[in-house]
């Protein structure tokens, strides 16, 4: 029974150190995500003059994962007509930000983009697209960084951490 008791011990602590590596790995491909989405909602916008809900259901429908809710509950929301864009945008963060393995500073990136959606030309809703998509390229490299630095350490952490407390309670 000890024993029994020693591997649920190593192999709950074992799971959570890779699951907070898994949360290192999905940062910098949610970001790249959103970079590409971006990118793609600019060319839609600026040189198709395709509308902004269909321009973010377009989108949403390339993209897979948490950034593809967060297009496809945008472009609902703006299709529902009952929301500006920018209350449309700070709901839709709001409804796939627990799905999303980004920090605050990303959201807050992301907030300020949507305080500017559809109240802009197109001159300016362009360099506010390229503003976003640089402060997401910075936050992007900052992220592989710490996921290189800190990927393996998680996961040894916990492994090792079960081995710890199995060993204190013997």
């Amino acid at each position: 029974m000890r024993w029994l008791g020693a591997l649920l011990i190593i192999g709950c602590t074992t799971i959570y150190g890779f699951y907070q590596a898994r949360l290192l790995q999905d940062r910098p491909r949610h970001i790249r995500q959103l970079r590409s989405a971006l990118q793609s909602l600019e060319a839609e916008m600026l040189y198709g003059q395709t509308p902004l809900a269909k321009a973010s259901q377009n989108i949403a429908e390339q993209l897979k994962g948490p950034v593809a809710a967060l297009f496809a509950t945008f472009s609902r929301r703006l299709a529902e007509k009952k929301a500006t864009a920018k209350d449309a945008w700070e709901t839709a963060i709001h409804d796939t930000w627990k799905d999303l393995s980004l920090q605050e500073k990303e959201k807050e990136v992301l907030l300020q983009f949507g305080a500017t959606l559809g109240t802009m030309d197109r001159v300016h809703q362009q360099k506010q697209l390229k503003l976003t998509q640089t402060h997401l390229e910075r936050d992007e490299e900052e992220a592989k960084s710490i996921q290189a630095r800190y990927e393996k350490m998680y996961k040894a952490l916990g492994v090792l951490a079960g081995l710890l407390i199995v060993i204190l309670m013997m």
